[in-house]
């Protein structure tokens, strides 16, 4: 029998070392894994047809993602049908809960006994009424009713019947209730008409005749690219209303004086409240999430220049993850410590 040589050993002892470098290293994988929160749960968002949105969804699932869950790709329903699938657990949540504007919708699916919704995840995002600056400073136009006149709402009349034509609110928004409660009102529908359709194409035609040095009259908010491309203050100027009044019964009177006809809106988390209740990791996630509304705003600029996929959007909000890694991972590290 050979006795085996100092070389031998040396082999021996090398291929001994990573073996169980190498199994220590599977184990403590697996253990790793295991101790993820979300292993094995799957969670399902949805959005609504708004590309502007998929932003903020993307950051969470990727939130999701970091803690074990397995994610679905986002489905895409109107508002109203999503709390009705949020509130049966056929889906699992959504970001862009917009309160007070989404209020009804929100309490027509069950409200607070069918929905988890704690903390805000976007907050100052501003709606309402605007028209060109160089109007506005030729007539001195301050509030929507004062296009009661007819000289003033023939100024945007796009048609050729005297009223003024307003860019307005897509239907199943929430928004459009505000405008219509309004129009009645304020007295305007006489003088005003409400133009919906499907809002991405009816507010890129009223920037080309904006372009084209037409007045425009339009309904819009934030975060959006919008006003991206129309400065307020520079290109165009909000319209106040008279006094607050809009289905939600509250005060949209600013601390300055202004009333601009719309809450400051915010963007909540909104899911099934049995499944968060399941699952306290994320629950905590959505719960102390934040992203800036600026953060938004820039992004879906992107968007409005072309960069409009969802690989796009997939890149814009690893972009952002990595340029704010440390918030984000203390997010992961908060919701990792609630599930213990």
């Amino acid at each position: 029998m050979k006795t085996p040589t100092n070389k031998d050993k040396t082999k021996i002892t090398v291929s001994s070392i990573a073996t169980a470098i190498a199994l220590s290293a599977s184990l403590s994988t697996a253990a790793f894994a295991a101790s993820l929160p979300g292993e094995g749960v799957s969670v399902q968002a949805i959005q609504s047809p708004i590309a502007e949105e998929k932003f903020q969804t993307v950051i969470v699932n990727k939130a999701l993602e970091k803690l074990g869950y397995d994610v679905k790709p986002i489905k895409e329903v109107d508002y109203s049908a999503g709390y009705t699938a949020i509130a049966s657990g056929d889906i699992t949540y959504m970001a862009v809960n917009w309160f007070p504007l989404h209020n009804n919708m929100y309490d027509n699916a069950g409200g607070d006994k069918v929905f988890y919704r704690e903390g805000t995840y976007v907050t100052g995002a501003a709606q309402g009424y605007l028209i060109d600056k160089k109007t506005a400073d030729k007539y001195g136009i301050t509030k929507i009713t004062d296009l009661k006149d007819p000289k003033l709402a023939k100024l945007f009349d796009t048609n050729g019947d005297g009223k003024a034509d307003l860019t307005g609110c897509q239907a199943g928004w929430g928004c459009e209730g505000v405008i219509e409660h309004q129009l009645t009102e304020f007295g305007l529908r006489d003088h005003i008409t409400h133009k919906q359709g499907q809002y991405a194409a009816i507010i890129s035609d009223t920037i080309a005749r904006y372009n084209d040095g037409e007045s425009i009259l339009y309904y819009t908010w934030t975060p959006y690219w919008v006003s991206g491309k129309l400065v307020p203050g520079k290109d165009v100027v909000w319209l106040e209303v008279p006094y607050s009044a809009n289905p939600n019964g509250t005060d949209t009177k600013l601390p300055n004086g202004k009333n601009y006809g719309f809450d400051i809106n915010s963007e909540r988390i909104v899911a099934n409240k049995a499944w968060a209740k399941e699952n306290p990791a994320a629950a905590k996630l959505f719960q102390i999430m934040k992203l800036p509304i600026n953060a938004i705003s820039g992004e879906n600029m992107m968007i409005s220049n072309g960069q409009d996929s969802v690989k796009d959007i997939e890149r814009h909000a690893d972009l952002w993850i990595k340029a704010n890694q440390k918030t984000f991972d203390q997010w992961i590290e908060t919701a990792m410590k609630a599930a213990k």
